[in-house]
């Protein structure tokens, strides 16, 4: 049990952001135990064969993502700093890495892993840590047009929306309600966040840094955290919707479709967490401008509502869409 002591300075500073850089490293531990991650396994099928059959050499950078998930460097996984950051300006502050703070992290990894000579990186990032996070960078960039691009477009609309819904959460309820609600694992009670980590047993005060709450995909079914210092603490929980990521639609209730019909009612079920009209297309098999036009129509009647998140426009229902669809 992880136990977070937050003053009024640290709630101040929690923020909600995503991480694609933090997506390909936990997806590499869904391809190492896909037992364990059974929700992604239509994913795991599918990029398995992608790198099977690929030419180029992704192991400068799997080899440093160690199934122990208390093991990982921490530059490898940097706390965002902006709430929607691309691939590129992770990798940028990947690069940025102090060389002392590679050299550590190495170190440390060496002690734990099972076979250390099979880290083909560990001594270019320890002699030379400029070009061995160059190498890294450069594989990580490999291993995401493989395994990561090519589902992006829906992972991104996942998380975008949840962060916009739990910032409808915080305004609604309060860093209470926002807190309480991202996972069953995570508990928020007299200025104290209690994470159900297993194997771990620490109390540990924010002093101020604040939290950042950072919604994930393949971070299911756990939770991650890191309060170690240079970077801001971070908590990573489950996206919202992530049980439905890989379905290709829901059906909605006959009586919802008696009453708004087939195709609204299917577009009204599937907002069960946020989604942009490309995402909402693909999943239920109507055309962008036909789902832009019953989007309209639901938008006016009160049904739903529109927000931009960066260069994206999320739909999400409302309260009155939230009753009618359930």
């Amino acid at each position: 049990m992880l136990e977070l002591a937050f003053t009024p300075q640290d709630l101040a500073a929690t923020r909600l952001a995503f991480s694609p850089l933090w997506e390909a490293v936990a997806s590499v531990r869904t391809l190492q135990r896909p037992a364990a991650h059974a929700l992604h396994l239509p994913w795991v099928t599918r990029t398995q064969r992608r790198l099977a059959t690929s030419l180029t050499d992704v192991q400068p950078f799997t080899s440093l993502v160690p199934p122990h998930p208390h093991h990982l460097p921490g530059f490898l996984a940097p706390t965002p700093t902006t709430p929607t950051p691309d691939l590129a300006s992770e990798l940028a502050a990947l690069r940025d890495t102090p060389a002392a703070k590679v050299r550590s992290s190495i170190e440390a990894l060496r002690r734990v892993h099972p076979e250390p000579h099979n880290i083909p990186l560990a001594d270019q990032l320890t002699d030379h840590p400029a070009t061995g996070l160059a190498t890294l960078s450069s594989a990580i960039e490999t291993y995401w047009t493989l395994a990561i691009e090519p589902d992006w477009t829906r992972i991104s609309s996942l998380l975008e929306g949840d962060v916009l819904y739990r910032a409808r959460a915080m305004a609604d309820g309060g860093a209470q309600r926002l807190l309480n609600e991202l996972d069953p694992a995570i508990r928020w009670e007299d200025d104290v966040l209690t994470v159900a980590h297993p194997l771990v047993s620490d109390a540990r005060r924010l002093e101020g840094r604040g939290l950042v709450l950072v919604p994930s995909v393949f971070v299911w079914p756990r939770v991650a955290s890191k309060t170690s210092q240079p970077w801001q603490p971070v908590l990573r929980y489950p996206a919202r919707g992530v049980a439905t990521l890989w379905e290709q639609g829901t059906p909605a209730p006959e009586a919802l479709r008696a009453v708004v019909g087939r195709s609204r009612a299917r577009l009204l079920v599937e907002l069960s967490a946020p989604a942009s009209t490309a995402d909402l297309a693909r999943r239920t098999a109507l055309t962008p401008g036909g789902v832009s036009q019953h989007l309209t129509v639901m938008r006016d009647a009160g049904l739903v509502v529109s927000h931009r998140v960066g260069r994206v426009v999320l739909y999400m229902r409302t309260a009155l869409g939230d009753a009618l669809a359930g």
